[in-house]
Order: C-alpha cells, then structure tokens, then sequence
C-alpha cells in the first residue's frame, strides 16, 4: 500500500464484546448484542440492562498495583492502549520512540467521579472528608495522563472532549500533531464509562424522545478502542499499513435542523478530497445515535449515496451508545470486518458522526 496520508497501522480495543482486538473482531462478526444484567446493588440506575465490559473494575482488567484509586475510564484506557503496545508477547511493539504521542477523545471524563467527588464535598462530615486519592480522576485529562504514565508515552499528551465525534476530533487533532513535527507517530482513540450517573443524565437528556416503553429505550455501553496512527512514508518497523486516513472532517451546524445538510456537505468535501465517488465506499459506519440526530445523519447518507448501497456496519446496536467512544468502535468495526472480507482490498470505508450538541463529522479510510 503506497500512502501519501496517515496510516493506521494497529488497532485495539476494550469493549462489551471484551478485551482485545481478537474479541472485539470475533463480536463484530457474530453480530449479537452484549448486553449485560445489571446488579441492582452495584449500579444505582434508571435501566436494569447495559452493555459493560466483562471484567470492567479496574483491579480486574489491570491487577492491584495503582488501582486503588483508579476509576473505570481510565481503567478503560490504560488497558486498551496496553494491549494496542504488546506485541503479543509481552513486549513493546517496535517503532515506538520518547516523542510518541496520545490524544484521546472523552465526554466529560468520568462523570462518575466528578458526582461523587462533589456529592462526598457535601455530605460527609467536617472538614470536608473527601478521599484526596480520588480527586485526580475528577479531572477530564485523568484518563490520558495515567495512560501516557503507565506506558511511557513522553510526546504530546492531549485529551479532547467533543461527544460521538471525538475520536474523529481526536484524529484530526493527531493528523496535526505529525504536520507540525510535534510527534511522528501517535496513539489515538476515544474511552467512555458506564455509570449510574452517566445513566441517569443520559436519560435525562432524551427528554420528549424518551421511548415510552423502558425496554425501547438506547442502551448505555462503555469502552475504549484506540488506533497507531503513523506517517504514511515512514510506517513499519514490520507493521503493514491497515488503512490510510484519507480525509477527516468536522462542522458545527447553527441549528440542529441544519445537521442533516451540514453532515452532507462534510461528506462531500471529504470524498473528493480523499478524490473518490460514493460509488467508491465499501461500508459504511455510521454512529446511529439515538434520537433526531440519528434521523438526520440517515437522511444526510441518503441523500449523498443515493442509489448505492455499501455494506453497512452498526455498532451501537451491539454495544449500545457508547458516547464518546462510538465513532473510534466504528472505525474499529470497519477495520475487524474489513480483515475478513477480500472485497474490502483497496476500497474505501465512510465513517460519520452526528452528536446531539451540535458536531458532526466523518472520516475516510482508504484499505490496504
């Protein structure tokens, strides 16, 4: 694969269907929901079923040392970039040097610990006896540091809060990165938590597009994929490129009637900058948000495919609305499924984003 752009070279992921790259692909392919039962006790939310990663604690998924403290996103992440590093055998996968870079995509971080932190402020007894040890996880960049930390990522370290769209911000922020000479290669993704907090505010916000029965309601997901995004010619150290990250591109409509047109203007111009047709498109991702602004991002592909049909990956129907972390499992998705279809070889994939607070976006991969 001859690339002038990006490439992303590996990928990894922490998700519902698991921990790994293995799982994650084996889940894509079967095509069957991961929901999860929730435990009353545990979770305090408005809905008894989720779509959580097995073994999600952080003492599970990383083991006693540093966890005592730590919470579930950053748990998430430091796992998921821990298994996109290991070669397999316990080592660190070549190539990487000191000035390797992370961006990762959040909501608000850990709603979690910021409710509990300010709830425990206020309620406990004087003065004010809130666990010090829990406060760094209130902060929005908690995830990133701690995986930049954990396995000795010294280049830029940023973290970008932008809803569905931020892994698609997070590669276009990454994209920069390399441009600029800050960092030649760079680790992005985006991570997302369940928690009865987030649950409740999620809830909250659907408002008068609440379904009206509990059971049509979205499910909640969590989890975390991250991709190696690499100069186009100076990828390898044995690593063959996956895909090349033809375009990227983000818009912020002045209305949320105006996120349909918007979103097919972004991908218009992202076609024919990446110089293809939708003819072109092997599969598409889309996020399928709950909500009108899934309607419009399906009304938006509509009217920029028209009569072609590719193959069309969902994940939030297997991994429920999983935030901030949709559009990285997307791409995720498009990556698992394309190693297992040969139509896929040279073709492009479409990746695109609609969030209720008024991003959209898409991104472009053309595959090995």
């Amino acid at each position: 694969m001859s690339a002038t752009g990006p490439v992303v070279s590996a990928w990894s992921a922490v998700s519902a269907f698991g921990v790994g790259q293995e799982a994650f692909g084996a889940g894509v392919r079967a095509k069957q929901p991961a929901v999860t039962a929730l435990d009353t006790e545990r979770w305090a939310a408005p809905t008894d079923r989720a779509c959580l990663v097995p073994g999600g604690e952080p003492r599970e998924l990383l083991g006693r040392k540093g966890t005592r403290s730590m919470d579930r996103v950053t748990a998430l992440a430091v796992a998921a970039v821990g298994r996109l590093l290991d070669d397999g055998e316990g080592a660190r996968i070549p190539g990487l040097d000191e000035d390797t870079g992370l961006v990762l995509g959040t909501s608000n971080g850990s709603v979690g610990s910021i409710m509990s932190f300010t709830r425990d402020s206020l309620t406990q007894d004087r003065p004010y006896l809130v666990d010090p040890a829990r406060f760094p996880n209130t902060v929005m960049n908690c995830a990133a540091g701690q995986s930049a930390i954990r396995h000795g990522l010294r280049g830029p370290n940023v973290t970008i809060a932008g809803g569905r769209a931020s892994a698609l911000l997070a590669l276009n922020h990454a994209q920069r990165l390399q441009r600029c000479g800050h960092a030649r290669t760079v680790v992005c993704g985006a991570a997302e938590e369940f928690s009865a907090e987030r649950a409740w505010l999620d809830w909250h916000a659907r408002g008068e597009h609440q379904p009206a029965e509990p059971d049509e309601a979205p499910l909640t997901g969590e989890g975390c994929a991250v991709l190696l995004l690499e100069a186009g010619t100076e990828a390898g150290a044995g690593r063959t490129p996956l895909a090349e990250l033809a375009a990227v591109e983000i818009a912020l409509p002045a209305d949320e009637k105006d996120a349909g047109p918007v979103l097919a203007d972004c991908v218009r111009r992202a076609l024919r900058r990446a110089g293809l047709t939708p003819a072109d498109l092997w599969a598409l991702a889309p996020a399928d948000a709950p909500g009108p602004y899934g309607d419009r991002e399906r009304t938006a592909l509509a009217e920029v495919l028209g009569g072609h049909d590719p193959l069309r990956l969902s994940c939030t129907g297997l991994l429920g609305d999983t935030g901030a972390a949709s559009a990285a499992f997307q791409i995720a998705a498009l990556l698992a499924s394309a190693e297992e279809d040969a139509a896929a070889a040279g073709r492009a994939a479409l990746v695109t984003t609609a969030d209720p607070d008024g991003v959209v976006g898409c991104a472009v991969l053309r595959l090995a």
